[in-house]
C-alpha cells in the first residue's frame, strides 16, 4: 500500500506537557507534578521542539537533514511514550482541529495511505466510539493511536462504515471531511481497505489467522490491562483517594447468628501437614541474594516441578483438538495455554540472557533478543516490584490465546487469567518448598515481549510475570 506524506496533519505538545530546554542541550519534561529527563538532544531537536509547542507540520520533518531527524524520532517516540504528544489533522474548511491523534504506541507516527475511488472500506469489529470526559473518541485494541473527534459530523460516517463502502460514494456524503482522515483510520486499522470477496466474510477480512479467534472484549481487556499499547496510568496510583472511601480489608459481617467453626476444628487435633506449612509459610520475596545466585540445578527442579509435560495424549481420531497433556497445575479444559519465557540476570551454570522454557523436552532454548531489551525487562519488573535490584530471573508467562478461544466463547481470556493465577500460586509453594524466593509481578509489556520474541501480539502474549532467586537476609515480604 503506497504512503504519501501526511499533509494537514501537525504534531504538538499535549495542553498536560510543559517542556524545558537547557543550554547543554537536555531536555525535561514536566506533566502532572513529575519532572522527568526525556534525554540530551542537538540543536535540530531543539528547534523542533520550540516549533512543538504551536504545531508543526510532519512534512516539514524531511528539511532537517538526516541527522536531526534521528534525534527527531528518538525525541518524538520518547515524548509519544510519556503521552504527551499528539498530531492533529486540519479541518480544510475552517483551518482548525478535525481530530486530535493521541499515540499509543511509542513508535506510532501518522501515515497516510494511498485511497482510491473504487476502495472499500468498512469499520473494524474491534473499533468503537465511547465518551471520555466530555469528549468523544474512537478506539481499537489494534491501532496504534486514539481519535478524538471534533467534529459531530464525523459520527455519522463513522456510523455509514458498520456495512462495506467505496470510497467515491463517502465523497459523495454532506459530512465528507477528506480521504486524510479515512486514511488515517485505514492506517490504524480501524477502518479496513477490503476486495468484494471479503464482503460476504466480514470477520475474516477483519481479521488474520490469529485475530479470528480473538472476540472484541477479550482483546480489549487484554491490551488495557497490561503495559504497552495504551498510555493510561498503571499499577497502584491511588486514582479515588479523597473521592472514595477504601474497602475495609475484611468484610463487615451478615446479620445473624454465626458459627464459630474453630471450636470443631479444635475436636480433632492433627499434625500440621507439609502442605499446610507450605501456605503458611508463603510470601512475596522482593529481594534476593545476588552474591549468591540461583543455579541451573535449582531452576531446573523448580521448572520440572511446576511446568514440565509429565504425559502427553493424542486427538481422537474424529476430533482433531490439538492433543491434550498432563502438566503439575491445572488448566481450563487442560489446554495448557501458557507459557515460560526466563528473563536471566543471574543463575550460576546459566548464561545471562532470554529463553524459553519446551515443557515438553523439559529443556531451555535462547532466544535472540538484544540486550536493551532484556534490560528494560528486568528494569520494568524491578520498578514493578519497588526494589533498587532487578530479579535474578524474570519468568514472563505468555498465552497461545488460539488454544483456549479454539475452544471457548466469552471466557476465553477470563479462563486464561485463572490459569495464570493457579500457575502463579503453584510457583509460590515450590519456591517455598526449595527454600527459594518468589514474587508475582502484575503489570507486563505486551509491546516489548513483542520485540523480544517477534510474535504478534494477539498470537502469543504476555500476561503475568513472576521473580524468583535466591532469597537476602533481609527479606522485604508482602
Amino acid at each position: 500500500m503506497r504512503r504519501a506524506a501526511p499533509a494537514g496533519v501537525f504534531a504538538r505538545l499535549t495542553d498536560r506537557a510543559a517542556i524545558d530546554a537547557y543550554a547543554n542541550g537536555e531536555i525535561v519534561a514536566r506533566f502532572e507534578n513529575y519532572s522527568l529527563g526525556v534525554g540530551v538532544f542537538g540543536a535540530g531537536a531543539a528547534n523542533w521542539l520550540q516549533k512543538l509547542r504551536t504545531g508543526v507540520p510532519l512534512g516539514a520533518l524531511a528539511s532537517e537533514g538526516r541527522k536531526a531527524n534521528k534525534e527527531i524520532d528518538l525525541l518524538a517516540s520518547r515524548l509519544a511514550g510519556l503521552g504527551l504528544l499528539e498530531y492533529r489533522l486540519e479541518n480544510p474548511q475552517t483551518g482548525g482541529d478535525l481530530i486530535v491523534i493521541e499515540p499509543l504506541l511509542r513508535d506510532y507516527r501518522p501515515q497516510i495511505p494511498q485511497l482510491q475511488n473504487a476502495d472499500t472500506l468498512v469499520l473494524s469489529r474491534f473499533a468503537y466510539m465511547r465518551r471520555r470526559g466530555t469528549e468523544m473518541v474512537l478506539e481499537s485494541p489494534r491501532a496504534g493511536a486514539l481519535f478524538k473527534i471534533l467534529d459531530p459530523g464525523l459520527a455519522s460516517l463513522i456510523a455509514t462504515l458498520a456495512t462495506p463502502q467505496r470510497v467515491k460514494q463517502l465523497r459523495q456524503m454532506d459530512t465528507f471531511p477528506g480521504l486524510a482522515f479515512l486514511a488515517l483510520l485505514v492506517d490504524c486499522e480501524i477502518v479496513l481497505k477490503i476486495d468484494g470477496a471479503s464482503e460476504n466474510d466480514l470477520r475474516k477480512a477483519d481479521s488474520d489467522h490469529d485475530l479470528v479467534l480473538w472476540e472484541f472484549h477479550d482483546l480489549l481487556f487484554h491490551t488495557r490491562s497490561t503495559a504497552g499499547r495504551h498510555t493510561n496510568p498503571m499499577g497502584s496510583v491511588y486514582p479515588h483517594v479523597g473521592a472514595v472511601s477504601p474497602l475495609p480489608a475484611v468484610r463487615p459481617r451478615w446479620p445473624g447468628k454465626k458459627i464459630d467453626l474453630r471450636k470443631f476444628s479444635a475436636e480433632v487435633p492433627e499434625a500440621i501437614s507439609s502442605f499446610a506449612q507450605l501456605l503458611d509459610k508463603r510470601h512475596s520475596t522482593r529481594s534476593f541474594d545476588d552474591s549468591q545466585p540461583i543455579t541451573l540445578s535449582e531452576l531446573s527442579r523448580f521448572l520440572e516441578k511446576t511446568a514440565r509435560v509429565i504425559s502427553s495424549l493424542k486427538s481422537k481420531p474424529d476430533f482433531d483438538d490439538g492433543g491434550v497433556t498432563v502438566r503439575p497445575y491445572p488448566s481450563a479444559g487442560a489446554s495448557y495455554e501458557l507459557e515460560l519465557y526466563l528473563a536471566v540476570n543471574a543463575c550460576e551454570g546459566l548464561a545471562r540472557g532470554f529463553y524459553h522454557y519446551d515443557a515438553g523436552a523439559n529443556a531451555l532454548v535462547p532466544i535472540g533478543a538484544s540486550s536493551h531489551d532484556l534490560e528494560m525487562l528486568l528494569a520494568e519488573a524491578k520498578s514493578a516490584m519497588g526494589t533498587s535490584a532487578s530479579p535474578q530471573i524474570l519468568i514472563t508467562i505468555a498465552a497461545r490465546f488460539g488454544r483456549i478461544s479454539w475452544k471457548y466463547s466469552s471466557i476465553a481470556y477470563a479462563l486464561i487469567l485463572k490459569d495464570v493465577g493457579v500457575l502463579t500460586q503453584t510457583f509460590y509453594l515450590a519456591a517455598t518448598d526449595m527454600g527459594l524466593g518468589g514474587c508475582a509481578i502484575g503489570i507486563v509489556n505486551i509491546d516489548l515481549f513483542a520485540k523480544m520474541t517477534g510474535i504478534d501480539f494477539c498470537a502469543e502474549g504476555p500476561v503475568g510475570q513472576f521473580a524468583i532467586g535466591r532469597i537476602a537476609r533481609s527479606r522485604a515480604s508482602g
